[in-house]
Formats: structure tokens, sequence, C-alpha cells
């Protein structure tokens, strides 16, 4: 798993394979792109925070997946492609995560069988993000 900010990150297969297992965490997809100023200031601000850190370690596997990544990504025996669309093409993951709506950032929800909770697009502060993590 990819160390950053003191926060566990794990790759989107990474999650499909977990959840194939004896898996207790839900699982937080941060949905985003390179171009996403608001994207950069939650890492910077947001995921950097201890208490949310804390939180999130002990609760949820975290995949940060970028929307217009144009590798191919398998997930849940399916596979998915970039696919040329707007200005910047987006993965077709990232069109089934957020039905549709691909507005960045998106937090996506999961339960521990990555099954759908919801999607929360938009900046979190650390106190909103830890308010909406617990009311999960």
């Amino acid at each position: 798993t990819a160390k950053e900010e003191g926060q566990d990150n794990i790759t989107i297969e990474q999650a499909s394979d977990l959840a194939d297992g004896n898996n207790d965490k839900k699982f937080l997809v941060d949905v985003y792109t390179d171009w996403c100023g608001w994207c950069k200031v939650m890492d910077k601000k947001t995921f950097t925070d201890p208490e949310v850190i804390k939180y999130l370690n002990e609760n949820f596997h975290i995949v940060k997946f970028d929307a217009e990544q144009k590798e191919s990504v398998k997930y849940k025996g399916n596979t998915y492609n970039w696919e040329a669309m707007g200005r910047t093409g987006v993965n077709k993951l990232a069109f089934e995560l957020l039905q549709g709506r691909l507005s960045y950032p998106s937090l996506v929800y999961l339960n521990e069988n990555l099954e759908p909770i919801r999607v929360s697009p938009g900046y979190k502060e650390p106190a909103q993000l830890l308010a909406e993590l617990k009311a999960l």
C-alpha cells in the first residue's frame, strides 16, 4: 500500500481483492483529477488532519482514484478503460462510481462488499468530513 502523509492508501484493484475476503472496513474512494484545485487543497488540509487520518485508518480502506487515468482498471471482475469524453476524457470506472455525475473532488463511500452507500461531491473541511464519516 502507498503511504501518503500518514494515510494508508490502496489501489482500486486492491480494494476489489479485499472485498472478496474477510473484510471489516468500509471503503472511501477519493475520485480526483490532476487539474482539480480543490482536490489538491483537500489533500493538503483535510487528509493531513490527525483526527481524520486516525478515523479513516481505523474504519476505512482509502482509495485514491484518478478519474482521468488512461490505464485500464480491473474492478469487481470487470475491466474499465479510458474513453474520450469532454476536454480530457474519463476512465469509465469513475463514470460508474460517480453515477454519471463527474464532479471533483468526489468521495464515494462503499460498504465492506464494495456496494455503494453514497457519493459526496465537493471539498470538505476536516470537521465536515469527520461528521460525514461518522454518520455512515
